[in-house]
């Protein structure tokens, strides 16, 4: 009988992706491992191949279209023997639901309908989409979560859901509902307000120019993830201000060693080799949030954040500590190219329990960065600027000076360990030639 084939989830976070373009047309024959079709996940661009051989018969989903869900049928491949007459009804239309189409076609005048929000609890009851922290309270308050209603991305109930809950179900679901439709009684919990729809934003606008940009997978999942980290993760911050005129000194002259072989370093590889070492000099730090516990990592695998139109990639360089400096340039080089013709494969993004987010090359000074989870620490680096210093001997002098903010999650770093972290990182910085002992 005809078998459909369905949208892949080729990451384990993909939930919805574009077909971007297919490889084959109905009536083209296919083998097991053949490519038929190109998939745009919201990290990449990647091929989709076949699993079974047979005769593409019905092409369910046009290329192009996008937030096609994981597991919808987008084609339906024919066996030896069969024919399109064989397709079902079923088989022959795709349920994704074309919510641009829809709106289209309805008539003028006609009102708006909007959609009951998501509530975060499955089939199963024992099954609800909370954050750990609103997990944590709701336990020592004693509130049944399966009565809350999540105000956070896709239902997820958050610290805010829960403050203001009570022990009691009942209580708890009449909290909801009475935070839901009026103040908060004076002196009780601040309750987070509702979020603002997207025609209530573009009303405000109305008479004023603008252009109009749909979100994509990639922006949305940027979107989910920070929305996410910035409520659920406590975040705290430590500053530091490094010199880098010996670092600066060593890589001149270490480049010009390097040029017959056309490599030339970058200060950001030095800061990818010095926060790799840190991690192994306090290799308490070197962790990540696992939800109920907490994953502390033997080798330094460390992220670097990589811009790229509409959003930004983390390419992860594995066993950085053990990598020269010629080594990592060259693999930095290679993945940041990679990210910005969106071709990483998923394990060359995720994992890790540490990043870095450079912005000085592009003149920012100094910035806070959103710890991107279950990373444990992410350190934002500014760009070196010339500053009058106090030398050891007390005298005046001018040193080109880089500050850098380290994020760390609490659950996982401590105020003291992340100091240590921090320490450790301006050290190799500063004496550049120790990293390489």
């Amino acid at each position: 009988m005809p078998t459909e084939i369905l949208m892949p989830a080729l990451s384990p976070t993909m939930e919805e992706g574009t077909l971007a373009k297919w490889l084959v047309k109905e009536g083209d024959t296919v083998e097991s491992g053949d490519v038929i079709a190109e998939i745009e996940t919201d990290k990449a661009t990647m091929e989709f191949e076949a699993v079974d051989e047979g005769t593409i018969g019905k092409i369910l989903i046009a290329e192009g279209t996008a937030d096609v869900k994981v597991n919808t049928p987008i084609a339906v491949l024919l066996e030896e023997g069969e024919s399109a007459a064989d397709i079902t009804a079923s088989e022959a239309t795709a349920p994704v639901a074309q919510a641009s189409a829809d709106a289209e076609a309805a008539p003028a005048g006609a009102p708006e309908k909007s959609a009951p929000p998501p509530i975060a609890v499955s089939s199963d009851a024992s099954r609800v989409f909370a954050s750990p922290l609103a997990r944590r309270i709701a336990a020592d308050k004693g509130i049944d979560l399966s009565q809350i209603t999540g105000s956070g991305p896709r239902g997820r109930i958050v610290k805010a859901d829960v403050e203001g809950a009570s022990a009691s179900p009942a209580q708890a679901a009449a909290g909801a509902t009475a935070a839901a439709g009026s103040a908060p009684a004076p002196g009780g919990p601040a309750v987070a307000p509702p979020q603002v729809s997207a025609d209530a934003v573009a009303r405000m606008y109305e008479g004023r120019a603008y252009s109009e940009f749909p979100l994509d997978g990639m922006r949305r999942t940027i979107a989910a993830r920070l929305t996410e980290a910035k409520q659920s993760i406590p975040h705290f911050y430590l500053r530091r201000d490094i010199r880098l005129d010996a670092l600066l000194q060593f890589r001149s002259q270490i480049n010009k060693q390097l040029a017959a072989r056309e490599i030339k370093l970058s200060v950001n590889d030095f800061i990818i080799k010095a926060c790799a070492n840190a991690l192994q000099q306090v290799p308490e730090a070197n962790a990540v949030w696992a939800g109920d516990r907490i994953l502390r990592l033997e080798p330094s695998d460390v992220a670097v954040a990589v811009a790229i139109d509409g959003g930004l990639f983390t390419p992860v360089l594995k066993d950085a500590h053990q990598k020269s400096l010629s080594a990592l340039s060259s693999e930095m080089k290679d993945l940041a190219s990679r990210a910005r013709d969106r071709k990483l494969a998923p394990h060359e993004y995720q994992g890790g329990s540490f990043a870095i987010s450079n912005l000085g090359m592009m003149g920012i000074e100094n910035f806070d960065a959103v710890i991107n989870p279950p990373h444990g620490a992410i350190l934002a680096v500014g760009a070196g600027v010339k500053k009058p210093v106090v030398n050891e001997d007390g005298a005046l002098g001018v040193a080109t000076v880089m500050s850098v903010t380290l994020s760390v999650d609490h659950r996982v770093i401590d105020g003291a360990l992340g100091a240590e972290l921090l320490a450790a990182i301006v050290d190799n910085l500063e004496n550049p030639m120790a990293m390489l002992a």
